[in-house]
């Protein structure tokens, strides 16, 4: 099966559209940066190291330290897709990225980001 596209861009390509649409609607990179290491398990040195090198999607997933285990709480549609029906790995989690970045955007509070109770 032919890899998505997706997999093999930089991870630091797509990194400053997260950041612009956060801070389009108030948010800032530091709560970007907050999302991507709670869902990676990424400290920020090493998440800034991945930004640095333009590690892949698929390595930097890969790659991550601990992925969180409240990721699966993440649910909704992202591209006409709902996250929590993706069966593909990898893909599955640039959408949960991608959901909580969305979620930052709308104006929800990080405690509901970060799904804590």
């Amino acid at each position: 099966m032919a890899k998505h596209k997706i997999y093999t861009m930089s991870f630091a390509s797509v990194y400053p559209h997260y950041v612009t649409k956060a801070e389009k609607k108030g948010r800032t990179k530091t709560e970007v940066n907050e999302i991507i290491r709670w869902l990676t398990g990424y400290r920020q040195e090493e998440l800034e190291a991945h930004l640095e090198k333009q590690t892949d999607f698929e390595t930097f997933f890969a790659e991550a330290p601990q992925l969180n285990p409240s990721r699966a709480l993440i649910q909704g549609v992202v591209c006409g897709v709902r996250v929590e029906d993706i069966e593909e790995p990898t893909m599955q989690e640039i959408r949960y990225l991608d959901k909580l970045i969305d979620e930052l955007a709308k104006g929800k509070a990080m405690e509901k980001i970060l799904r804590k109770p």
